[in-house]
């Protein structure tokens, strides 16, 4: 049995977890307060603490050194109803186990506290100032982006090799960056380096540098980009066009931390952080023989995806007011946007992700001269590169099957049904075809949302306690 505190305002949420935890066996108190919390874990010895953010008084960030002194190394998982990627790496950085985004599930947050009971937090340190605030800053409540902020604070704090992939558009630079500035090497440079845009015969000596007489027209000495981001972090973006004959070379690079100069067989130390960005399949170009298995290897000791912008449409709203607010074209203040253009912006596929969005909210701001933003002001959709479908429901998700496809699943469900009711002694046709459709249904809803109940069954419509039944009777984790 393990004592756990709860420091949360809500009593909603104390009584939620007392229960929860009770019923496992473990003893439970809890805490309205900072303050009164810190009381507790000075008199009791504790095995774990729920601490949330917003309190009264002394907030649940600041609380951080304070509990750590008094309860050592027992994990404190932090929840909030306003997380970002400051507060992830705030409560990262200040040495809690995880944290939860309210609304969470109870299931998933009895689950996380216990494996915090079996598990070794990670270390403490001390949490940076650096702010995110600008017109390049992640931005998003949805789940898929409370995981990434999670991840980059995860990571930051560490000198390993990171690997991003995902579409174009989805904003790895970005990612790349947040990783730099909340990291140890944040007071280096930070040096993009953009491989499919360098002529083939220049990579090596842009990234290696040469040594004067190395070849026709190197007259001096000149140093690589390895070289030149030293204490600082290098993004090699859209690694999977490097060439095959220089993959050898950059693996050195990784594992020594040492560049060779073109023309040069001495090799220079280097003292970098490598983060590399792809959005093509590095796993096919292996199998192919384009890419070298041992280097993807070295690069994505820790792998980030980038979510596409339809795994995020719940955050299309709060993007495109920031959009309007850093718009570098809105002739006056920002323009707000009427409720039937936000319906088209959350309807599209948005192939070109969040950088579509961008480019189309910029647009409009032009074409409205400061009017509030209506469907008409939009560009098209893609600019006429792909189809936009029938609009989809508010809440996220891909759009909806076509009326081709609405017709094709139609009947085909019409010939099963006609196969089913002719079965003796089955279980009532109803229920057979919910034993089918039923458990694609909510993987998928749950595979969008990252595995969030809560948000989960807000979009099917349903109870978190339903939902619950639903999973625990097909059997899907």
């Amino acid at each position: 049995m393990s004592r756990i505190l709860i420091v949360d305002d809500e009593e909603s949420i104390c009584w939620s977890f007392r229960e929860s935890f009770s019923d496992l066996g473990h003893d439970v108190e809890v805490a309205s307060s900072a303050e009164e919390g810190l009381k507790i874990a000075a008199t009791n010895p504790l095995d774990a603490v729920v601490l949330d953010v917003r309190l009264p008084g002394m907030d649940g960030l600041a609380a951080l050194g304070p509990f750590r002194e008094r309860i050592g190394a027992a994990p404190i998982i932090i929840i909030t109803a306003f997380g970002d990627l400051d507060t992830a790496v705030r409560a990262m950085e200040g040495g809690a186990f995880d944290y939860l985004v309210k609304p969470f599930d109870l299931d998933q947050a009895t689950a996380l506290v216990t494996r915090a009971l079996t598990s070794s937090p990670a270390p403490a340190s001390s949490p940076s100032d650096s702010d995110d605030a600008g017109p390049d800053t992640l931005i998003g409540n949805s789940p898929a982006m409370q995981e990434l902020f999670k991840q980059i604070a995860l990571v930051a704090p560490t000198d390993v090799p990171v690997l991003i992939t995902g579409e174009s558009g989805t904003g790895k630079e970005l990612i790349a960056r947040a990783i730099h500035r909340h990291g140890r090497r944040r007071s280096g440079p930070f040096l993009p380096v953009c491989l499919a845009a360098l002529n083939p015969g220049l990579v090596e000596g842009e990234l290696f540098g040469h040594v004067r007489g190395s070849f026709t027209g190197a007259t001096h000495d000149r140093r690589g980009l390895l070289e030149l981001a030293g204490g600082g972090t290098v993004l090699l973006d859209e690694v999977g066009d490097i060439p095959l004959d220089l993959q050898v070379k950059l693996l050195r690079a990784v594992e020594h931390r040492e560049a060779t100069p073109v023309g040069d067989a001495r090799p220079r130390r280097i003292d970098i952080r490598l983060i590399a960005a792809t959005n093509r399949p590095l796993a096919e170009l292996m199998k192919s023989g384009e890419f070298r298995q041992d280097l993807f290897f070295r690069l994505s000791v820790f792998q980030i995806e980038a979510p596409p912008l339809r795994a995020r449409r719940d955050d299309i709203p709060i993007l495109a007011a920031h959009f309007l607010r850093s718009s570098r074209f809105a002739m006056t203040a920002s323009p707000e946007i009427t409720a039937d253009a936000l319906a088209e912006l959350r309807r599209r596929p948005w192939e070109g992700n969040v950088r579509e969005l961008r480019n189309a909210v910029e647009h409009a701001a032009v074409v409205s001269r400061g009017q509030p933003i209506r469907p008409e002001h939009l560009p098209p959709a893609g600019l006429g590169l792909f189809p936009v479908t029938a609009a989809s429901p508010a809440g996220g998700g891909d759009a909806p099957p076509s009326d081709d496809d609405a017709r094709a699943i139609a009947d085909r469900l019409s010939a099963w049904a006609a196969r089913e009711v002719a079965r003796p002694g089955a279980s009532p046709l109803y229920e057979r075809f919910l034993d089918l459709a039923e458990p694609p249904l909510l993987r998928a809803v749950l595979d969008l949302y990252q595995g969030n109940r809560a948000a989960a069954s807000q979009v099917l419509g349903i109870h978190r306690a339903t939902l619950r039944q639903k999973l625990r009777k097909y059997g899907i984790q």
